[in-house]
C-alpha cells in the first residue's frame, strides 16, 4: 500500500505510537488522575521543544565535517550532542511548568508530566520523519524511537518524583535523572548511528524493550508511594 506523504492515514500511524502510550502512562496514575487539560499542555509543550531541536541538526548538518578520522569519533560526538540537547529541552517543561505546582503532588506525577512531555517530542518528529520518508519509517520508529524517548522519560520522571518529595536531596536526584537519561540516550544513538556492524542496531531496540520491561518496576515503586493510595 502506498501512502502519500500529507496522506491523513500516514498522520494517524505518526502520531499514534506516541498518543497510545500517553493513554498507558495515564492510566498508570491510578490514585489521583493529572487533570487532561494539564496532560494536553504538556503534549504540547513536548511538541514545541522540536523546534530548537531542528535548528541544530540543521547547523550540525551545514557545520560539521564529514572527514572526521576516526569515523566513530564523529558519531559519539553527534550522538552525546543529540541526546542531551534533546533530554535537557523535555526536562525544562517539566521542571519549569509542572514540577513547581500543587498539582504535582504525589511521585508518580513525574513520571506522567516526563513521558507525556516526551510524547508531545516524539509524535511531532514522527510526523515529520513520515512525512519526509513514507510508511516504511513510520512503522520502523512506532518501535524504536518513540518507544525510547518514553523509556528515557520514565527515568527522567522517576527522579523528579522522588526529587519533589525528597527537599533536601532535590538538586542531585534531578541532576541524577538528567545524566541517566542522557547517558540511555546517548547509548541508544551511538548503536543506532554507528556503522561499524549492522547487528549494533539491533542491541539498540532490544535495550530498548528490555528498558520498558525492567521499568515498570519504577513505575509500581511509585504507585505504591502515592499519599491517595487507601490500603489495599
Amino acid at each position: 500500500m502506498q501512502l502519500s506523504a500529507f496522506d491523513p492515514l500516514l498522520l494517524l500511524l505518526a502520531a499514534l505510537p506516541g498518543l497510545l502510550i500517553c493513554w498507558y502512562i495515564y492510566r498508570t496514575d491510578k490514585y489521583e488522575h493529572e487533570s487532561r487539560v494539564h496532560i494536553a499542555l504538556a503534549f504540547a509543550l513536548g511538541a514545541l521543544g522540536t523546534l530548537p531541536i531542528i535548528c541544530m541538526e540543521a547547523w550540525l548538518g551545514s557545520n560539521l565535517h564529514h572527514d572526521w578520522q576516526p569515523y566513530w569519533l564523529k558519531t559519539i560526538f553527534e550522538s552525546l550532542l543529540i541526546a542531551f540537547s534533546e533530554e535537557f529541552i523535555k526536562l525544562l517543561p517539566l521542571l519549569l511548568i509542572f514540577y513547581p505546582r500543587s498539582f504535582f503532588n504525589e511521585p508518580i506525577d513525574g513520571i506522567v508530566y516526563a513521558v507525556v512531555i516526551a510524547m508531545g517530542f516524539a509524535t511531532t518528529e514522527n510526523i515529520l520523519y513520515a512525512l519526509k520518508y513514507g510508511l516504511g519509517t513510520t512503522i520502523l520508529r512506532a518501535f524504536t524511537a518513540v518507544p525510547a524517548h518514553g523509556v528515557f522519560a520514565i527515568i527522567m520522571g522517576y527522579y523528579a518524583g522522588l526529587a519533589k518529595f525528597r527537599r533536601q536531596r532535590q538538586v542531585p536526584l534531578l541532576a541524577k535523572g538528567l545524566l541517566l537519561a542522557f547517558a540511555a540516550h546517548s547509548v541508544y544513538d551511538v548503536l543506532l548511528f554507528q556503522k561499524v556492524y549492522e547487528g549494533l542496531i539491533v542491541l539498540a531496540i532490544v535495550l530498548v524493550w528490555l528498558g520498558i520491561y525492567f521499568e515498570q518496576e519504577l513505575i509500581r515503586r511509585h504507585q505504591n508511594n502515592s499519599p491517595f493510595k487507601k490500603d489495599e
